[in-house]
């Protein structure tokens, strides 16, 4: 078994949820800082102190033999207010990490955006649903090409932007659990797409050599039976979550199938002159997706939804997201027996990324980097510094072997960077969740997390993927 000669083995993390040092540097406020935390998890404002470690975290990199790392720019971090001034501190930062990177000869894949607005654009502007947010984040874009076009060859525009979408009924990633109608939702997603338009065109015109695309959160659709009705709806799922939001990047439309929907749920999209054409003209270079498992369709009929029984629900309980999966008319997500069984006894899809690159190839026909795929649960540092995650091994291995087989069946994948190259905070279950070849030491406790040492220690997995970069996948 083998990868195209120069595939991008690697790993990602995010700002929020790695850096910490909330109140270093010059670094403004984000949503991420003052959000309602779930019982019993950290915030995000240590999190893995990479922000200290950053040196130490590359030089474990490049142990691994990482060919490239995904992560994000904080926007607080370069523009505390998110618009005008700009922190010189926090351009040195990243300039810093940029040249520990190139003298590791790591690729950087930068994302633009992911999820940590600063506070103060929240405050000034209300969020995304404010076409205002266009320049702004445009604006942001512009400091970033100026300041790092010597650096970065990929770009990223937005991070799981369908996600915020798709289960978007309540806003929790600023902190609240305020009902939101379906209207707004996809205004901000048209506000959303047209601001990553005119990213698209702004780096294609301030730099000569980077390739920039999205990075939503993509999966493909299996119908639940061979039911013509749950086939349908597997289409109309497809479109509805995952097309809609590329179809507008690479194609300039949206689905016709999701007009229904629309309708269905008095959808209007404010559509300004221009913005069709700006998303017809953009042409990504490429599309990053994040993939952990196909969905599982079955049709339902159209009837009003009441989500207001989530409001005191807990958001990491796995009915509480199958709840916000249901979109009547279109169809809801079921379990599928055919999935893999791990060791530890949790399913997973190891053919996710195999079918849905191979679909994505044949209606984009662009290079795909998958920027998130993985295996989060709680390890066990045991006495000796050992952590044995046999379970994420096997998770990724049969993950990575039926993408081989995917790209030798034609899927154009350039690069592999799963979730997470360290351990960093989940977005709703704090540190005790882990992902990644590195284990950070540290717990939910925030008073500790200020003078922790937050200890560095190398995984079962960290060896293990070390060998598979090594030998170009061959060894697994």
């Amino acid at each position: 078994m083998s990868f195209p000669k120069d595939f991008l083995w690697g790993a990602s993390t995010s700002s929020a949820q790695v850096e910490g040092g909330f109140d270093k540097g010059g670094r403004g406020l984000s949503i991420w800082d003052t959000k309602v935390l779930n019982e019993g998890t950290c915030s995000f404002h240590y999190a893995s102190d990479h922000y200290s470690h950053y040196k130490e975290d590359i030089a474990l990199m490049a142990e691994m033999g990482f060919k490239a790392y995904r992560f994000s720019i904080s926007w607080s971090r370069i523009m505390p207010d998110g618009e005008k001034e700009v922190n010189q501190e926090g351009l040195d930062f990243y300039t810093n990490l940029f040249e520990e990177l190139k003298k590791y000869d790591i690729e950087p894949i930068v994302t633009i955006f992911h999820f940590d607005l600063p506070l103060a654009l929240q405050e000034k502007y209300g969020g995304w649903n404010n076409r205002d947010m266009i320049d702004v984040y445009v604006n942001y874009c512009k400091v970033l090409f100026e300041n790092y076009d010597k650096y970065v060859k990929y770009w990223l525009t937005f991070n799981e932007q369908n996600m915020l979408i798709f289960f978007g009924a309540f806003d929790m990633l600023g902190g609240t659990k305020k009902l939101n109608s379906q209207n707004d939702l996809y205004n901000q997603a048209h506000i959303q797409l047209v601001a990553q338009a005119k990213a698209i065109h702004l780096c294609h015109k301030m730099c000569s050599n980077a390739l920039i695309g999205p990075a939503p959160n993509i999966t493909t659709s299996y119908p639940a039976t061979s039911n013509p009705m749950d086939y349908i709806a597997s289409l109309n799922m497809d479109d509805l979550r995952n097309n809609f939001y590329l179809d507008a990047l690479c194609f300039g439309r949206y689905p016709k199938s999701v007009e229904r929907y629309f309708e269905w749920n008095n959808v209007v999209l404010d559509v300004h002159e221009g913005d069709f054409e700006l998303m017809k003209t953009c042409k990504p270079d490429f599309i990053g997706f994040n993939c952990y498992g196909n969905d599982t369709t079955e049709y339902i009929e159209y009837e009003e939804v009441n989500f207001s029984e989530l409001l005191t629900g807990d958001n990491r309980d796995l009915s509480y997201l199958i709840k916000l999966m249901e979109k009547p008319g279109v169809g809801r997500a079921v379990s599928n027996n055919y999935f893999f069984k791990g060791e530890d006894g949790h399913l997973f899809d190891p053919y996710c990324i195999r079918v849905t690159a191979r679909r994505l190839t044949d209606r984009y026909h662009l290079p795909l980097i998958i920027t998130e795929n993985g295996y989060g649960r709680k390890d066990i540092l045991e006495e000796d510094g050992s952590i044995h995650d046999s379970y994420r091994i096997e998770h990724l291995k049969e993950t990575i072997k039926e993408m081989e087989l995917g790209i030798k069946e034609g899927a154009n994948i350039i690069g592999y960077c799963p979730w997470s190259a360290i351990d960093l905070v989940s977005t709703r279950e704090g540190i005790s969740k882990r992902y990644g070849f590195i284990y950070v030491d540290r717990d939910e406790d925030d008073e500790k997390a200020k003078n922790s040492e937050m200890k560095r220690y190398k995984k079962d997995s960290f060896y293990w993927y070390k060998e598979v970069i090594s030998s170009n996948g061959e060894k697994l």
